[in-house]
């Protein structure tokens, strides 16, 4: 197992070296994201900022032959698809599509002679586009809000926004806080640039669409924070330099709190929120409204 264990890593840096330096990220169409599902393992490439490619930490083999055995039961058992998520990738030149999420399962696929693998295509943010989302504003002042923990909220959650009719895309689905289109906007009038961050790996224009589509448009949509890549994928420090330093001012709401920090003085101010989940966002338009500029 050892001598295939370095078979493989040999293989993999071959792959890293043969795109290093030609590989670029594609936009995937609204079309093609919805009607590419599988593709030919072949088409698909290793990310080389991701860790499971850097010599120092590589795959972990104990979790790439867990992976095997679960292909081999599905085999076996016929139990339909291997995994529970499919491969979450980018769409890239000069050919295929570079893997954001999955690694493992895709070596345990290599592994096993899969030919066909279950993909989700996202449109993720790179640091061209943060460059021009902040060239698209005059504004220093911002507002940053987490996606997954403020914005959207869990299923059953009753002070949400009234659910759009014929909602294609999946986000439009995810149940949003009550109040946060009439904040956004709200923040808007007041010269204030909203910027949503999330870990996860959703398309960049399926999240722009979700605001826009409740008339609550955001300045910038960070994605992939979570991913343990190099800075210039645009999720690093070096992406978060850009946006901190074109603000004077950056106000973080949380779920029960609200801070608002000086990039000059570095002085800041804590505001707790109090009120119950329907007054959350006007006690947020309260306290704005009530700051000293």
């Amino acid at each position: 197992m050892a001598g295939s264990n370095t078979q493989f890593e040999q293989f993999l840096q071959g792959e890293v070296e043969k795109y290093r330096g030609v590989a670029v990220p594609l936009r995937a169409s609204l079309l093609e994201r919805a009607l590419v599902r599988r593709v030919n393992i072949k088409k698909l490439h290793p990310n080389p900022g991701d860790e499971f490619c850097m010599p120092e930490i590589g795959p972990h083999f104990g979790i790439i032959s867990n992976y095997c055995e679960a292909i081999r039961n599905a085999q076996n058992y016929g139990t339909g698809e291997f995994f529970n998520e499919p491969l979450t990738v980018e769409k890239m030149s000069p050919d295929g599509y570079m893997i954001l999420n999955g690694h493992h399962r895709w070596a345990a696929c290599l592994r096993s002679g899969i030919n066909k693998v279950t993909i989700e295509i996202v449109n993720t943010t790179h640091e061209a586009d943060i460059r021009s989302m902040l060239q698209s504003t005059d504004n220093h002042r911002r507002v940053t809000l987490d996606l997954d923990e403020v914005v959207f909220r869990p299923q059953g959650d009753k002070a949400v926004e009234k659910r759009r009719l014929f909602a294609l895309r999946p986000l439009e689905r995810k149940p949003m806080r009550l109040g946060i289109p009439a904040l956004f906007r709200f923040l808007s009038s007041k010269g204030y640039d909203v910027w949503v961050y999330t870990k996860n790996f959703y398309s960049l224009d399926d999240v722009e669409h979700c605001f826009e589509s409740r008339h609550a448009g955001v300045t910038g949509v960070v994605t992939g924070t979570g991913r343990k890549t190099v800075k210039s994928l645009g999720t690093g420090d070096q992406a978060e330099n850009l946006i901190a330093d074109k603000y004077d001012m950056t106000i973080h709401i949380d779920n029960d709190m609200l801070l608002k920090t000086s990039r000059k003085t570095g002085e800041f101010e804590e505001f707790p929120l109090k009120g119950t989940a329907g007054d959350w966002s006007r006690e947020i338009m309260d306290i704005i409204q009530g700051m000293k500029e």
